[in-house]
């Protein structure tokens, strides 16, 4: 083992829904180019933001990303996005590098902390998740069930609200994706459409 190796702190796994590094820990998600693996943090309810992901029609260089959020919002903040910009100047819990989640940090919010008891959406890739850990699988009517996390819960004071939120990964030059947590359905819209966001941050695993 490296002296770097032996000096760097070992990182502890904290449980789903353990309040952690300035809001609650969702999962893993591993860099499907470098491997590396991440622990996701949700913001808390009072953090939730709301506007159009962009403009309609333009196509954002390095917003493509499913894994890495913070790269796709700093893309999208640079090309003129105010909800992105509204993300990066987020300071929470003492850090500042919160961002709109990435298509599949947001599919581990759903499957973590599911509101709702209604049947899920069984359409497109709805629920299939190859970068997080364990990998993500097709919903069924029933998994994911709704959330144990009371705080989580439908009426909880951190739950998601049963609507549609903006990831920060981006479709086309129209569309970017979302996800309902009314059942999961994960799809696209419009970018000049308003919808909620929920904040991520990520801390490097190894």
């Amino acid at each position: 083992m490296s002296v770097a190796a032996q000096a760097a702190p070992a990182v502890i796994i904290p449980e789903i829904g353990q309040p952690f590094g300035g809001g609650f820990f969702s999962g893993i998600t591993r860099d499907p180019d470098t491997g590396k693996r991440y622990l996701n943090i949700t913001a808390g309810a009072e953090h939730e933001l709301v506007g159009a992901w962009g403009e309609y029609g333009v196509k954002i260089e390095g917003a493509d990303s499913f894994t890495n959020g913070r790269a796709n919002t700093e893309a999208m903040a640079a090309a003129g996005s105010e909800l992105a910009q509204q993300a990066l100047a987020l300071r929470i819990g003492g850090h500042n590098d919160w961002a709109i989640p990435a298509r599949d940090q947001q599919e581990l919010q759903y499957r973590h902390f599911k509101p709702t008891t209604e049947t899920n959406w069984q359409y497109a890739r709805s629920g299939d998740n190859p970068n997080s850990e364990p990998v993500g699988l097709l919903h069924t009517e029933d998994s994911p069930a709704q959330t144990t996390i009371e705080a989580f819960k439908a009426g909880g004071p951190e739950a998601l609200q049963p609507r549609a939120y903006w990831s920060s990964t981006q479709r086309s030059a129209n569309n970017a994706f979302l996800m309902y947590f009314d059942g999961g359905l994960q799809g696209t819209n419009v970018k000049d459409y308003e919808l909620r966001v929920r904040p991520v941050r990520s801390q490097l695993i190894d």
